[in-house]
């Protein structure tokens, strides 16, 4: 390598360190000077790869003061093309590129989108094409662009108002001299002397056949053009010689002095009578249009909003359809289970009067069992209707099917054969084990009754992953969901019957072999947990119903539900609130706890608990029912007690789905939920879990 210096080379191994690094410095000091010497704007950018590909970018390393003259772009170096012109970048990389590959200069003009300018440019590659760099020298040329297209357009219109016959004559202001010429033509259509207006008017007679609204704007565009020069184009209106007004167009070029003063004056006028004339038929036609398109608008909307109240009116109809459909059915089975309640305590009543004491156990089991009927229909009812109270937790369907496969295959019967197939890693779901163990057995025992002479019933569960279009096929959320299918060789479904397969209380089985809840139920049941449930099926082709149940991240909830345990008597005194506002309610609450040896108070909603709860700090166990009058709820009373007795557990009662009210599901420790109606061993197993109580020795 050799460095040049005033007069002669120098080898670089001569020269110490010290020597080279004043050489470069200055070399460096000279070449800054030089750059910033130049008017035009410089730069030097260097091709990179960025997330579009190898040489898909490019960074600034160095510029001039000139290139923020000329783009108007400060502090450039360092900064990415994509960073200052994203949406037209890919432009400059292949103009850029092309010198870059091939090494041949490049000259031309484009325009800078993001700084709204046109620029010249002259680039060439700076070094080998390894180093990726590229020297580029440019200047703004966005006025001179500007001008010629001004006089393009000037051009343009001058050849077309030629062709057309449009021109009326032309014009030649010497403007230091105040004298406007006018051909033959010009001053015949204004009615001036052609002799005078060869030998020059004075403007202000020009000016004076101007129309009076015009004269302003004629002004101004007069003495803009005389501050910048170059093309000109005005249209105004000017008085002819029958005394009336006519538009015409001015085209011209002004001239300008070596000083900047205007100079000379030259140009033509163009009749625009006809074609204003055209314009205006043109905006009247589309006024026209616009109004007719209102009209139609105003039309389209009023039959779209008869349409839609015709079609509001039908769904309410439908609606009012469904509900008597539902409140029949309703009314028919609780007339049923309400005339088996009567009868049982009518009888118990002859029989107490009789003395016969030894029937009462049989009538008290027939009105129990009337009863766990209609708790069953209700719960049905809340399931079809998203409203039951679910008890969710963190579970894998794989254990729970495994735990009711003989379950499944004592209902289904030796003539179907039960197969099972799960994957080896099945995820876990967030469900109430319970109300899933429920649905698996409905859904087993729908496809036993599809199956009377026998078949293959497959309990299938797989990991699905929804992307947006298919979870909005199934009517949830993308993402990863935990499916179970039951899948029957029976006689399947018809159309007709699929399509009504979810109503509730429509079922295709004979009189009082079913209620026509149990797949509503289901369907209510998977959308209350976050999922969906659907059914495949063709008549004479059997059936698959498969519910979809969102992923659960985490591990699973290892006790059954099925595991039945009964309480036995309290041997200990624990204090417990009791808050609730049906008096029948609080009143059984009470004495069977209080036969088990608890110590009971109560309260018949929030306000009286507080005020008992002050008298009776010691409380180890808070029950409430959810739904309180009076402005406070059993969650609200919770939170406050808890604020009072941070441990105190708190066993929540309600009659349907509180969701809200009970955070979604997700209670805190030391909170759980038991659901009405319930039996006396439900209550005292829960209270027994709650209170922590331990059996203690005589």
């Amino acid at each position: 390598m050799f460095l040049k210096t005033t007069g002669a080379a120098q080898d670089v191994a001569s020269l110490s360190r010290a020597e080279l690094e004043e050489q470069l410095a200055l070399s460096s000091v000279r070449r800054h000077a030089l750059f910033e010497a130049i008017d035009d704007g410089f730069c030097i950018i260097q091709f990179i790869d960025g997330p579009h590909g190898p040489l898909s970018d490019y960074v600034h390393i160095e510029a001039n003061s000139g290139y923020e003259r000329h783009t108007g772009i400060g502090d450039i170096i360092g900064k990415r093309l994509r960073e200052i012109e994203p949406d037209h970048a890919q432009t400059w990389l292949d103009l850029y590129g092309k010198v870059l590959l091939t090494g041949e200069p490049a000259r031309f003009e484009q325009e800078f989108v993001a700084v709204g300018r046109y620029i010249e440019v002259s680039a060439t590659r700076a070094g080998p094409v390894e180093m990726g760099q590229v020297s580029v020298l440019f200047r703004d040329v966005s006025e001179r662009k500007k001008t010629d297209a001004a006089l393009r357009e000037n051009v343009q219109r001058v050849q077309l108002a030629l062709a057309a016959g449009a021109i009326i004559g032309t014009w030649f202001w010497d403007v230091p001299a105040d004298q406007f010429s006018v051909d033959e033509g010009f001053a015949t259509a204004f009615g001036l002397d052609p002799a005078r207006g060869r030998a020059g008017l004075p403007l202000a007679e020009i000016v004076a056949t101007v129309h009076p609204d015009d004269r302003e704007g004629l002004a101004a565009a007069i003495a803009e053009v005389f501050t910048r020069g170059g093309a000109y184009a005005h249209q105004y209106r000017t008085r002819r010689q029958d005394g009336n007004y006519y538009w015409l167009e001015a085209n011209g070029r002004v001239e300008l002095a070596a000083d900047g003063t205007p100079a000379a004056f030259p140009g033509v006028l163009i009749d625009m009578e006809g074609r204003r004339a055209v314009e205006a038929e043109r905006d009247r036609a589309i006024a026209a249009l616009r109004s007719l398109n209102d009209t139609l608008e105003q039309r389209v909307e009023e039959r779209t909003a008869a349409l839609l109240k015709a079609e509001d009116a039908l769904r309410q109809a439908q609606k009012m359809d469904a509900v008597g459909q539902l409140t029949g059915g309703l009314a028919h089975d609780f007339n049923n289970i309400l005339a088996g309640i009567s009868g049982s305590l009518e009888l118990m009543k002859i029989r107490l009067g009789q003395g016969r004491i030894a029937d009462l156990d049989r009538h008290v089991h027939g009105a129990q069992s009337a009863v766990k009927r209609a708790a069953a229909l209700t719960q049905r009812l809340l399931a079809f209707s998203r409203r039951q109270t679910l008890d969710p937790k963190p579970s894998n369907l794989t254990r729970i099917v495994a735990s009711m496969h003989d379950l499944v295959c004592r209902s289904v019967g030796p003539a179907i054969a039960v197969d099972t197939r799960a994957p080896a890693e099945l995820w876990n779901t967030f469900v109430d084990i319970g109300q899933i163990e429920n649905a698996l057995l409905n859904l087993c025992i729908n496809a036993r009754d599809a199956m009377p002479d026998g078949g293959k019933l497959t309990i299938e569960m797989a990991n699905q992953t929804l992307d947006a279009e298919a979870a909005a096929v199934r009517g949830v959320a993308a993402g990863d969901y935990v499916s179970l299918a039951i899948r029957d060789t029976g006689v399947g479904m018809t159309a007709d019957v699929l399509a009504r397969a979810f109503d509730p209380f429509f079922t295709t089985k004979p009189a009082g072999k079913g209620t026509g809840l149990g797949l509503s139920m289901v369907y209510g049941f998977a959308g209350q947990s976050g999922g969906a449930v659907y059914i495949d099926s063709a008549e004479g082709e059997g059936t698959t119903v498969c519910l979809l149940l969102p992923r659960y991240v985490g591990a699973s909830h290892e006790e059954s539900v099925t595991e039945e345990r009964r309480a036995t008597a309290a041997l200990w005194r624990k204090k417990i609130l009791v808050v609730d506002d049906e008096p029948l309610v609080r009143t059984v609450t009470v004495e069977v706890l209080e036969d088990l040896g608890y110590d009971l108070i109560a309260a018949e909603d929030g306000p009286a608990a507080l005020r008992l709860l002050a008298a009776h700090p010691d409380i180890d166990l808070l029950i409430t029912d959810v739904g309180l009058p009076n402005g406070m709820n059993g969650r609200q009373l919770a939170d406050a007690v808890r604020a009072r007795l941070p441990e105190v557990p708190v066993l929540f009662v309600t009659g349907y789905a509180e969701h809200a009210v009970l955070n979604h599901g997700h209670l805190e420790r030391g909170m759980q939920v038991l659901t009405k109606p319930f039996a006396a061993d439900a209550l005292a197993l829960r209270v027994k879990e709650l209170a922590g109580a331990e059996r203690r020795a005589d």
